[in-house]
């Protein structure tokens, strides 16, 4: 079987946990709407591949179409704001 390498956007954001608010890092996958977390940016970014790879292996079975990130067509930026208080 041929592999392919699919490339996916992720944001990674400091955060703290539900409930106990230690620190942790959020991970989250805009195109295919997933997010986990981890206790370090490796482990968020661990966790994320895994969850990307067993969401992909799911639509697969389903037949469903794998979501595709076009290459070059996603940007991220800052934009800000100004609020009156």
């Amino acid at each position: 079987m041929e592999k392919k390498i699919l490339n996916y956007l992720v944001v990674l954001e400091p955060d703290t946990r539900s409930g106990t608010n230690e620190p942790c890092h959020a991970v989250y996958c805009p195109l295919l709407g997933l997010s986990d977390s981890g206790d370090t940016i490796e482990d968020a970014l661990k966790n994320m591949q895994a969850l990307i790879e067993f969401h992909l292996k799911s639509l697969q079975k389903e037949n469903e179409p794998l979501p595709i990130e076009e290459s070059g067509k996603s940007m991220v930026a800052t934009v800000q704001v100004a609020l009156g208080v």
